[in-house]
């Protein structure tokens, strides 16, 4: 059927079909549940969709398979479904399409951040998409179409693995964009175009996110880059809210006349998503009968590997930390805990101390378990211009989403604010507030290889920017991890994406930490140790058994014990004569000390401090 696509495509504008999950939503399938089973659960309602679309002249209908990758199912319990599903999908779009109308494989995004960004390893990715492709083209589609990607490197993956899955038939690969014309993920549509174009996608298009007028720019800046052909399928609109619906207010007529530009503009395939319905297909197959897109030619678009990248800032000329630390100097941190509440005095007070006391910075936590209190970014702004000390801000991927992530890198870029700690972060369920939703739309790893192409003039979509930002990028690592292994590759990842710097959890026993160094060698970057020194027994047995990546391992718990039944107080010089021992034994093998206070009682840390 490849032969018989690509001769149609050669010969008029195909018309692709409309919404599915449109249509199922408004035949009364709820929103949260899973449209592709239904393809088991209710074959005759999808079939009924699929006939709609045939009868409203659309030359290509699409399966009702676009979430049906194992991540998404797995959600609905259905991860041992997904070869059925798809070949119930192909086999019910089959029955409806007859002999004229080809058969469409839809394909999705997976819903996570792929590697280097995210934690889905490129591998087990490629192999999702692999096991789609292979179950469509068992049921027999005609093609396959990869639409709704936000991100060009998951899109790439899906490409690659459809083609090694089902070599003989064509892909349809379709970005989704933003109103500007760029890829959710942030990619120029004259990138994204290049690089599906170089990986031989059969047609590049664009779908959903926006209507026909923003689709409508993005697809004539797409069709001077490449010669291949070009689809389009936009929403219908914008949705509106109305009596607790959905409504997409876009009218048949209107997507017709958008669908006439389309054609005149360069696409071979037209069609629509979100809140499109057969009404509209049926206006569009009117309007694109007898139109033929006009003769164009390709023009040469710098790629993203030719991006001009500017070069990084020399991690000692970022800031004093990086200077001291580049001169192999060892550095004294102490962390500082946002305050519950607007108001800075205490911190600032506490800052000031630490200061005249030869601390050479502060470390401000990003939400410490998850909990609300003051913004660390405000505070790390606040502290550097207060107090005369550098800080070391935290930073968490829980809160906030890819976009959100590199504004505020942006903003704290102009606000002076130089050393980052990137954390993945505690989920919110740890802190405070349970019902509270987190983001992670990248892990630490994904996060520092963002940073560190900020700090070489490229944006998260690989766009040049006109400056780069100079941030020294710490990431953290533990050393008591129970898979030790594992802990030691994710911190070789960080490094090759861009770490400058590490800070370990919290060390109570010099085993624990001496079996990591001996492990990973002489360090690849310089490792400041993080030290808390314990305030009482109470305080041991919640580091041991509540705060996630921390381990009292059981000595040391013994010795806690044994002071404790002393008292308070013996108790809290016990805990600062155990981090005193493991700072002293390791000055020489570490680069650094991060204190970190329990209660911000800052007396403790300066106790430790002077055990040096």
């Amino acid at each position: 059927m490849k032969r018989r696509f690509l001769e149609l495509l050669g010969e008029r504008v195909l018309l692709g079909d409309g919404g599915m999950g449109t249509m199922l939503y408004a035949k009364g399938v709820f929103l949260n549940a899973c449209f592709d089973e239904l393809n088991l659960t209710n074959p005759a309602l999808v079939r009924e969709v699929h006939r709609d679309y045939v009868r409203s002249g659309a030359d290509i209908i699409e399966t009702n398979t676009f979430g049906a990758n194992r991540r998404k199912l797995l959600r609905f319990g259905l991860e041992t479904k997904v070869r059925d599903i798809h070949l119930a999908g192909a086999a019910l779009a089959r029955e409806e399409a007859g002999p004229e109308v080809l058969v469409a494989g839809s394909i999705g995004p997976l819903g996570a951040q792929v590697a280097p960004l995210g934690p889905l390893p490129a591998a087990e990715a490629e192999a999702m998409f692999a096991e789609q492709a292979s179950a469509l083209a068992e049921g027999g589609v005609d093609l396959f179409i990869l639409e709704t990607f936000p991100d060009v490197r998951e899109i790439e993956l899906a490409v690659k693995a459809v083609r090694a899955a089902a070599p003989g038939l064509p892909v349809i690969a379709q970005m989704t964009i933003d109103e500007n014309g760029d890829s959710l993920g942030g990619t120029p549509a004259e990138m994204f175009t290049a690089r599906l174009d170089g990986l031989g996608a059969d047609v590049i298009g664009i779908n959903c996110s926006v209507g026909p007028a923003p689709m409508l720019q993005c697809l004539e800046r797409m069709a001077k880059t490449t010669a291949r052909p070009l689809s389009v399928m936009p929403n219908a609109g914008m949705p509106r809210e109305v009596g607790g619906r959905l409504i997409y207010l876009s009218s048949p007529d209107y997507m017709a006349e958008y669908a006439k530009r389309f054609v005149q503009g360069g696409a071979k395939v037209v069609g629509g998503c979100c809140g499109t319905t057969p009404a509209h297909i049926k206006a569009m197959r009117f309007a694109v009968k007898a139109l033929q897109p006009p003769p164009r030619s390709a023009v040469s678009v710098t790629g993203p590997a030719d991006e001009p990248r500017l070069p990084a800032v020399p991690a000692g000329e970022r800031s004093r930390l990086g200077r001291k630390l580049a001169a192999g100097e060892f550095v004294r941190s102490v962390e500082i805990v946002p305050p519950r509440g607007h108001d800075p005095a205490a911190a600032v007070e506490a800052a000031r101390e630490l200061a005249g006391r030869g601390v050479d910075c502060v470390n401000i936590p990003d939400g410490p378990r998850a909990s609300a209190r003051m913004s660390p970014m405000a505070l790390a702004t606040i502290l550097s211009a207060r107090a005369g000390i550098e800080v070391i801000l935290h930073y968490t991927c829980r809160d906030r989403n890819l976009l959100g992530m590199q504004s505020d890198f942006l903003g704290l870029q102009a606000a002076g604010v130089r050393n980052m700690l990137i954390v993945t972060g505690d989920p919110p369920k740890l802190g405070d507030y349970p019902s509270a939703t987190a983001v992670y739309d990248v892990d630490s790893i994904g996060l520092t290889g963002v940073v560190a192409a900020l700090n070489r003039g490229l944006d998260i979509g690989g766009k040049a920017m006109r400056q780069g930002t100079s941030f020294l990028i710490g990431v953290g690592v533990n050393p008591g991890a129970a898979n030790l292994a594992y802990e030691i590759g994710r911190f070789h990842r960080k490094i090759e994406a861009g770490a400058d710097f590490a800070i370990t959890q919290p060390v109570f026993d010099t085993e624990v930490l001496d079996g990591f160094l001996r492990k990973i060698g002489r360090p690849p970057v310089p490792v400041l140790i993080g030290i808390w020194p314990l305030w009482s027994l109470a305080n041991a047995e919640f580091m041991n058994n509540e705060v996630p990546g921390a381990s009292v391992p059981p000595r040391v718990m013994e010795r806690m014990r044994r002071a404790q039944a002393r008292s308070p107080e013996s108790a809290r010089d016990e805990g600062v004569a155990i981090s005193r021992e493991v700072l002293r034994a390791f000055k020489d093998r570490v680069q650094g000390v991060q204190v970190s206070p329990p209660l911000g009682k800052i007396g403790l840390a300066l106790d430790v401090l002077d055990g040096l």
